[in-house]
């Protein structure tokens, strides 16, 4: 659907309505009628932008939330490039969990829609992919520079902790807690640091 300024503007509003919508109340409680109260939007709005309905719009919270994962994270996801930068960048992520809490619109767009489909699998699969790419690049940056051991394999090491971040958000997910999302950020980077240097 090619979309006017106007319309984009229109469309998108509804989507960051419906993620605020998710955060508050949570996606089992979500309803069309709360969204268009939200965005000032009617229901022929509403299905003129989003046809397939509901789900059609949870897939685009989805998208839109997963973009705001990488764009949260920045600057300190692109300028890894010593151990106080990845400290920074882990004190950032760490903050914008506690904050997010329960209810991830991301996390609940892809559930309720269901995490096997095509569509689906599309959105996850294109975040930790570019999200695994630029930790790989500050890991490359930061070994290059001296900050990490120098054997650090960059490509295995950040899928290695991109897994104990989502491990570490899904148990916050159930729990409300950061506790492991803590462990798994500070363990991966003391994995990549290396042995502190003897007395």
């Amino acid at each position: 659907m090619q979309l006017t300024r106007k319309g984009a503007a229109t469309r998108q509003r509804i989507v960051e309505g419906t993620a605020a919508e998710i955060r508050e109340q949570g996606v089992f409680s979500l309803r069309l009628e709360d969204v268009m109260a939200r965005t000032a939007t009617s229901k022929s709005q509403l299905f003129h932008y989003f046809p397939g309905g509901k789900d059609e719009l949870l897939l685009a919270v989805a998208r839109y939330e997963a973009a705001r994962v990488l764009d949260d994270q920045q600057p300190e996801l692109g300028s890894l490039t010593s151990w106080d930068a990845w400290l920074r960048w882990r004190d950032k992520i760490v903050a914008r969990y506690r904050e997010q809490g329960v209810n991830c619109p991301l996390h609940a767009a892809l559930s309720q829609l269901g995490g096997a489909t095509d569509a689906t699998r599309t959105v996850a699969g294109e975040l930790l992919r570019q999200w695994q790419e630029q930790l790989a690049a500050g890991i490359r940056r930061t070994r290059d520079g001296g900050g990490f051991a120098p054997g650090a394999d960059a490509d295995r090491e950040a899928a290695a902790l991109l897994a104990g971040i989502q491990g570490g958000v899904l148990i916050l997910l159930t729990t409300g807690r950061t506790t492991h999302l803590e462990s798994a950020l500070d363990l991966g980077l003391a994995r990549l640091r290396g042995p502190a240097p003897s007395a």
